[in-house]
């Protein structure tokens, strides 16, 4: 088999043909009158004027069978395919020898002829001209097995959605679902918004940050981990419900259920409580299921890789974070010291060098993760957290605060909030966390003053809510890897 090289040769020759024949390899623009999906969708109708008139399409070729007088030719538009048929008799000849020629599978061209149906049946457009409209230098993969290396997929999504029809149609529901999503929130005169990515400290989530520098400031800035602060100050504006899908970036482990950078739908709307959250939540995605999807039942990989039936019809059952590691851990959340925790999270299997730095609310996550949150199959609501884990949201006596997450296969779904809006609970509890921060627990949060200033200007009583996009997709499209629903997902540099 000839190499990558030499084909590549072989192909910058016939782009010196085409040119010796007259034709652009490369021209501004071709014919074309239909898409392939209009033809395949309206074919009767465009005979008739095709054989009037001739008609153009264009696409890539992805097949050349025949030989002689005669050649077979699929061409792909999107991911549509339609069949050209060219024939020596029906082509001035210096066309049809230059098409044998010069034409490989990936080429782009553009055919014009009329339309008609092939004696097997097949609908067809009979070539009685044709025009180069890329002429393409590197081979595409195997017809019939694609891209066979995961890690090419990913560096080369443009193939795989090129040679793979359900990756395609995988993106295709990605955005469709993106849409759904837009227009709920659109239908319940939410306001769309945009905040910024690049941020002079953040906040928002417990999270380690991506490190940057404003040159033209000659300052230190970070990309942002969450989208609520911003949110939040522009409710004191007037805006009582506001929304945003965005891309938000954590510095830390990557696994087929963790990204670094990832897509988040973040919303807040005022006078609303968690009750009625917890309630929208459901109805979207229940809705997403039975509108798109047509279905509510789902093949699901959990965090351990294993495919299990999740079952999105049935009551959604609320349990809170207390009662789940009272009865998987034997921990009492109310009454459990930081160094009590840091002996449990030891008997968990958590490093000894995290149990050193992390804070009481940390460790008990950490703890729960591994006892409680993988053995959730079905979607049920987990409720009140420690307090000190959730420091925007409103606390409650026992130490607790007024949160929610919706776990789904063992994996956090969404993270919503009874937000807190008392500027002086606020300062005090992210002063513990700048402590817990100084004190070697990078995922702790920073006083961010612009934030506490908004909020002594006044706050609506109001919820929040955060969900991963990327997740939520590969949940109705059944894939193990959050890579698998992102389209160029970070790899590491090849050597």
């Amino acid at each position: 088999m000839a190499s990558i090289e030499k084909l590549r040769d072989t192909r910058i020759a016939k782009i010196n043909k085409l040119k010796e024949a007259g034709m652009n390899p490369y021209p501004v623009s071709v014919r074309r009158d239909y898409s392939i999906k209009e033809i395949k969708n309206s074919f009767e109708e465009i005979s008739v004027k095709s054989e009037e008139k001739n008609i153009s399409i264009a696409g890539r070729v992805m097949i050349v069978r025949g030989q002689g007088s005669i050649l077979f030719i699929v061409l792909q538009d999107g991911n549509e395919r339609f069949q050209a048929v060219l024939k020596k008799d029906t082509l001035e000849e210096k066309l049809f020898n230059l098409f044998v020629d010069t034409i490989d599978n990936g080429d782009f061209i553009s055919v014009t002829g009329s339309l008609f149906v092939t004696q097997r049946g097949e609908q067809s457009i009979l070539i009685k001209d044709w025009q180069m409209a890329t002429k393409s230098l590197l081979p595409l993969p195997d017809k019939w097995h694609g891209l066979q290396d995961i890690e090419e997929t990913y560096r080369k999504r443009y193939l795989d959605i090129l040679m793979d029809k359900e990756v395609y149609d995988r993106f295709v529901l990605r955005s469709n679902i993106i849409k759904y999503i837009r227009n709920y929130f659109d239908n319940k005169n939410f306001l769309e918004i945009e905040t910024p990515i690049l941020q002079n400290e953040a906040g928002g989530a417990m999270a380690k940050v991506f490190d940057t520098h404003h040159n033209d400031y000659d300052i230190d800035m970070v990309l942002r981990i969450a989208l609520e602060l911003e949110h939040k100050m522009l409710m004191v504006g007037g805006y009582e419900r506001v929304y945003e899908i965005g891309k938000n970036f954590r510095n830390e482990g990557s696994d087929p259920t963790h990204l670094q950078e990832f897509t988040m739908l973040e919303w807040y709307a005022a006078y609303e409580t968690l009750e009625t959250n917890m309630k929208w939540t459901e109805e979207l995605i229940k809705s997403i299921a039975s509108d798109l999807m047509k279905n509510n039942l789902f093949k699901v990989f959990d965090n351990e890789g294993n495919e299990v039936e999740v079952d999105l019809s049935k009551d959604w059952p609320r349990i809170t974070f207390g009662e789940l590691l009272e009865k998987d851990a034997g921990i009492n959340i109310e009454t459990i010291t930081l160094e009590e925790a840091r002996i449990e999270a030891l008997k968990w299997g958590i490093k000894e060098e995290e149990v050193k730095r992390l804070g009481r609310g940390n460790l008990l996550d950490k703890i729960y993760k591994k006892s409680s949150r993988q053995k959730i199959i079905n979607p049920t609501f987990v409720t009140d957290f420690p307090g000190d884990l959730k420091p925007l949201a409103q606390q409650k006596d026992n130490g607790t605060a007024k949160v929610c997450q919706l776990i789904i296969a063992g994996a956090e779904i969404t993270n919503q909030y009874a937000e807190l809006v008392n500027p002086i609970i606020q300062r005090e509890l992210l002063v513990s966390q700048s402590k817990a921060k100084e004190g070697g627990d990078e995922e702790a949060m920073d006083v961010n003053e612009g934030f506490i200033t908004a909020m002594e200007h006044g706050m609506p009583p109001m919820t929040g809510f955060g969900m991963g996009i990327d997740r939520l997709v590969a949940i109705f499209t059944n894939q193990k890897n959050l890579r698998d629903v992102i389209f160029f997902p970070i790899m590491k540099p090849k050597e």
